[in-house]
């Protein structure tokens, strides 16, 4: 699972920024500088991204147990639409769902062990 969650974090990251320059630089660039090579390069670019984004979150939703049509998995899905709203989401879906399965999982392994003390990060 731990594969599924770093793949889904990387990509929805590289997805937001790529969407984000393509929505604050590309768009001004076109409409006012009457550029289109920011849009055409970096929209083609987000659009193959957001492919990869969508095989990854779907991949990990599955592995979360989420249901294909629920609320919380058509957010994830669509985040990559949005700019912005890939960070907010990838932080509500560590919180809500990857946090609680990882402990999930740990305690099922460990099978009532005591978990090894891991030093603080401040």
């Amino acid at each position: 699972m731990r594969t599924a969650v770093l793949r889904y974090r990387v990509m929805a990251y590289v997805t937001g920024v790529v969407l984000m320059v393509l929505c604050f630089v590309g768009i001004p660039l076109q409409v006012f500088g009457h550029n289109n090579a920011v849009v055409n390069y970096v929209g083609t670019t987000h659009g193959i991204l957001y492919l990869i984004y969508l095989a990854a979150a779907y991949l990990m939703s599955r592995q979360l147990g989420m249901k294909l049509g629920s609320p919380q998995t058509v957010i994830l899905l669509l985040a990559g639409t949005i700019p912005v709203l890939t960070f907010v989401v990838e932080r509500w879906m560590t919180r809500r769902f990857i946090n609680p399965a990882i402990a999930a999982a740990a305690a099922a392994g460990t099978a009532g062990a005591p978990a090894p003390a891991r030093p603080r990060s401040r």
